[in-house]
């Protein structure tokens, strides 16, 4: 069987308004561009697809008119849905605002992607080579966090490749999911807030070498378009440079790198290459507007070709 990766993180749906900057309070801002499009947990998929690896979403798919639109974005991109329907709920959404700079802002409300039950996660049933994601949005969520945690606490120790996306909302989190989390995870990816937060260090190495100690893996520290800080469980970091581009749309930046680098990973690829490339991807998906813009992978070996080319 070959590998793939199980998204245990929910899809929403993003509903997304390009302003010349975000309104302050009691003030409007006029939208000069808006879509509707899958979001939340399925960036981070279609960029794990387009970078060549199987992907399952173990997360939940409700009943309307948003689940209709994940089901069938999900569908477009050979994702495998794990789990039957979940009835009267729909999927939930986000409102994203994106300024002239590419910075986005979020609003968010969940649905059926913050419901999972001990039953759900009896169903996945990882094989050898397959990589599992988790966000810690689906941590946040009152309907998930407490069957996740009691999963996670039963996954420590046995070695799974599951891979721990903070979120934002790190600082939030129930007191006993964020350990959970830790004690599970093979990697930890976040952006350099989030590891300042889950570690209280500043500097982005000295986050990411906390971050890998004792795991199976190591961690990887976000920083946009700087590139990321790679660590690993033995103590040695590495930065890696980031690809520089013109953004004009930084939504699932950060998911593009994660998906890319697991896809890779799974693949066989070194951590090293493995995060080069996810930086490369991460930085195109900027280049394009939208949550789910993870380049194809000849766009991103392209790049590579030419890094490794002789001058």
């Amino acid at each position: 069987m070959s590998a793939r990766m199980i998204q245990l993180s929910g899809v929403i749906i993003d509903m997304i308004y390009s302003v010349d900057a975000v309104p302050a309070p009691g003030t409007e801002a006029v939208v000069h561009g808006s879509a509707i499009a899958a979001g939340g947990g399925f960036n981070a998929m279609v960029a794990a697809r387009r970078a060549g690896l199987d992907v399952d979403y173990g997360g939940t798919l409700g009943s309307g008119a948003f689940a209709g639109i994940a089901e069938a974005a999900l569908k477009d991109e050979g994702i495998g849905i794990l789990h039957p329907r979940l009835d009267g709920q729909d999927q939930g959404c986000c409102t994203v605002l994106i300024d002239r700079d590419g910075e986005r802002s979020f609003i968010a409300s969940s649905g059926a992607d913050g419901v999972v039950t001990d039953a759900d996660l009896a169903r996945i049933k990882p094989g050898a080579g397959d990589w599992l994601l988790l966000s810690g949005y689906a941590l946040h969520y009152k309907g998930s966090r407490e069957a996740l945690t009691r999963w996670l606490q039963a996954q420590a120790g046995r070695g799974l490749d599951l891979v721990f996306d903070p979120c934002p909302l790190v600082a939030e989190l129930p007191a006993a999911a964020v350990p959970a989390a830790l004690g599970a995870a093979a990697w930890v990816t976040a952006n350099a807030e989030e590891a300042r937060v889950l570690t209280g260090l500043a500097g982005p190495a000295e986050a990411a070498c906390k971050l890998a100690e004792g795991r199976k893996g190591g961690a990887l520290v976000r920083a946009g378009a700087a590139g990321c800080w790679l660590a690993l469980p033995d103590g040695v970091v590495s930065h890696l440079p980031g690809h520089k581009v013109s953004a004009v749309d930084t939504n699932g930046a950060g998911d593009a790198h994660t998906g890319t680098f697991i896809a890779l990973m799974a693949q066989g690829w070194a951590a090293a290459a493995a995060a080069r490339a996810a930086n490369i991807s991460a930085a195109l998906s900027t280049t394009r507007r939208g949550p789910s813009t993870a380049p194809a992978w000849d766009e991103v070996q392209s790049v590579l070709e030419r890094a490794e080319a002789p001058v």
